[in-house]
């Protein structure tokens, strides 16, 4: 009989299955990626942001490439920057790593910091002439629709918005030391309490397009 732990364990393995062959989707996709265009990368708060049908939606022409993966950490990114970013050879890259850091039992704001600005150092040495955008993480809904469940209590036991807001902060600080850009993209989304809107969130963490559209318009300058 299946317990939770192994029930657990196929999940987990099944989505380290999905990222590794997404992995060797973009691999093979960046071959075909023409240069200077605009780079989306991060994890699946990037990969779920449904850029071209916003800009077809706006009337904008741009040429963005998404190279999210669901479920990375900084230290996943780190271990494949060719597939989600040295390949695209982009002139802009708009960057959001990190909140499963956050969201891990063992978060550590020094050691995704370090992580971080690792990423950053790693981009600035192999393309030093593209633009880096840094974004600010987005705030979470600990009490939407799945609260009081044991995902829900797992989930958002450290990804909370004071720990988002600090995280911010630091990212802002590394921006400035790093001469990056840092972005706040996240006016719009909060209620009157600061939580993400509930009308806006999958399950307190993931958006649907309408979230996202507010994203959108407040990074059309930046684009």
């Amino acid at each position: 009989m299946e317990t939770q732990s192994d029930i657990m364990k196929f999940f987990q393995e099944h989505a380290k299955q999905e990222q590794k062959e997404k992995l060797e989707r973009y691999r093979i996709l960046n071959q075909y990626a023409e240069p200077d265009g605009i780079l989306f990368t991060g994890s699946s708060l990037m990969e779920q942001f449904p850029v071209h049908e916003l800009m077809l939606a706006d009337g904008t022409h741009r040429v963005i490439y998404n190279r999210g993966v669901g479920g990375f950490t900084t230290d996943d990114m780190l271990a494949h920057m060719e597939e989600m970013v040295y390949g695209v050879s982009p002139r802009k890259i708009f960057l959001n790593i990190g909140t499963n850091d956050i969201g891990s039992p063992d978060y550590s704001l020094k050691r995704l910091m370090e992580n971080y600005e690792k990423i950053v150092h790693l981009i600035q040495g192999h393309m030093p002439r593209t633009a880096l955008y840094l974004m600010a993480y987005y705030p979470v809904n600990e009490t939407d629709r799945l609260s009081g469940n044991a995902w829900a209590r797992t989930m958002f036991s450290t990804r909370t918005n004071e720990n988002i807001r600090i995280a911010n902060r630091a990212v802002a600080s590394l921006a400035q030391k790093t001469a990056c850009h840092f972005i706040d993209v996240n006016e719009g989304l909060t209620d009157e309490n600061g939580r993400l809107k509930a009308e806006f969130t999958v399950e307190g963490i993931h958006m649907y397009a309408n979230g996202y559209r507010v994203v959108f318009e407040n990074m059309k300058p930046y684009l």
